[in-house]
């Protein structure tokens, strides 16, 4: 079968403003093992942080949300394998990719579960327990269902899906960063402990929780700064808002810089990444970042979450005590800081390696289309939801398509 593949995007990818505009490089690479047939369409306006996709040979497309030209466009293109970057684009094209061409076989980049950030971002702002029986869980988990196969990023949300809301592991796929291995040789010669210094956190300021997570910083920073004297803390991001530029003080130390021309480089200047992130979903790139340069991170447990157990590369906070004690340790005792070094190098070559993960999408995809009568005969929910009855989505759109004429 000569492969076309279609990646209908809700942005153009940004790798050097957030983890997703870098993953879904990542998975454009894997999917190339299968065709370098391969488009990328976005309704979005791009700004001069999207990244050129030609570079990487993919053919880019803007198309129009609910207008039928898209139809057109997908007739003509005839993709043998659509992928839908996170549920919201699935729900604006789905319907018609369906339509269009029903054998196609479609994929979900949930990137991460945004019901689940959703539902602790209403539980922190609120101080209740979270709870993720919402309209957003049921929208997509729709969009999961709608589709063949849906790539999780988290093993945490992987497990949640399966244990909790009872997903088929058919219909889904583990696959987190995938990273080239760190060579020893290489990553000692990275600077040491004595040849860094100050702390830094970095975050795409349009992502609420990174802005919440400076405000904890702000909020800790003067006992850490009581505790070690003249450190500083350098606020690394991308679309920093006027509230978090009004935080910048020099005479304190707590210094905005803006977003980061380069975040090895950047990185490799400091002795400590601090992120007491208080809600989120997903895999946080800045620790995969951290780990690659030599960098120790003090996190809270979500900010660890669906990278590791245990053997974290620095210390996990559970309140903001434990967060000052931990900052001080890791910035002040060299052992300390040497193991976490050393931890994250084994978490970036044993959970993320090129090595266990290249591949596997590609194999799978594959498969599935030599298989797809025979596997979506099992998605019993699938059917149901693609029941004309049941299609809300299809005629909403159309209402707006024929309300814009």
């Amino acid at each position: 079968m000569n492969n076309r593949i279609l990646i209908i995007g809700l942005v153009w990818p940004e790798p050097t403003s957030s983890a997703a505009g870098w993953h879904m490089l990542q998975l454009i690479q894997q999917l190339q093992l299968i065709t370098k047939d391969i488009h990328f369409a976005s309704a979005a306006s791009k700004s001069v942080a999207s990244f050129a996709l030609n570079e990487m040979q993919v053919q880019e497309h803007t198309i129009a949300l609910n207008n039928e030209s898209f139809n057109t466009f997908i007739s003509n293109l005839q993709p043998t394998i659509v992928v839908y970057d996170r549920f919201v684009t699935e729900e604006q094209f789905g319907w018609r990719v369906k339509e269009c061409l029903p054998n196609v076989l479609t994929v979900l980049d949930t990137e991460d579960l945004h019901f689940v950030r959703k539902a602790r971002t209403i539980a922190y702002k609120k101080n209740i327990e979270i709870n993720y029986d919402s309209p957003d869980c049921y929208r997509e988990l729709a969009a999961i269902y709608r589709c063949d196969l849906s790539l999780i990023i988290s093993q945490f949300e992987y497990d949640l899906l399966v244990k909790e809301f009872n997903v088929s592991p058919n219909q889904l796929l583990y696959l987190p960063f995938i990273e080239h291995d760190l060579q020893i040789d290489i990553f000692n010669k990275l600077p040491n402990f004595h040849q860094r210094k100050n702390l830094m956190f970095i975050g795409n300021f349009i992502h609420e929780p990174n802005f919440e997570t400076v405000l904890q910083l702000k909020k800790v920073w003067p006992e850490i700064r009581k505790r070690i004297k003249n450190i500083e803390i350098h606020i690394y991001g991308a679309y920093p808002t006027h509230k978090i530029n009004q935080l910048h003080n020099v005479a304190t130390g707590f210094i905005i810089k803006g977003k980061a021309d380069d975040v090895n480089t950047t990185m490799q200047n400091y002795r400590i990444l601090t992120a007491p992130i208080p809600f989120g979903a997903g895999l946080k790139g800045k620790f995969i970042d951290g780990f690659k340069n030599k960098l120790p991170s003090v996190t809270t447990n979500i900010g660890s979450e669906g990278i590791t157990a245990d053997n974290w590369a620095g210390i996990i906070a559970t309140n903001e005590t434990d967060f000052v004690n931990a900052v001080y340790e890791l910035y002040t005792n060299e052992e300390s800081w040497d193991n976490a070094v050393v931890n994250g190098l084994l978490i970036i070559n044993t959970c993320f390696s090129f090595k266990i993960w290249n591949g596997v999408l590609a194999n799978l995809l594959l498969n599935l289309q030599n298989n797809l009568e025979e596997h979506r005969k099992k998605l019993i929910i699938q059917k149901i939801l693609w029941h004309q009855s049941l299609q809300a989505l299809k005629y909403m759109s159309l209402w707006i398509e024929e309300k814009n004429k």
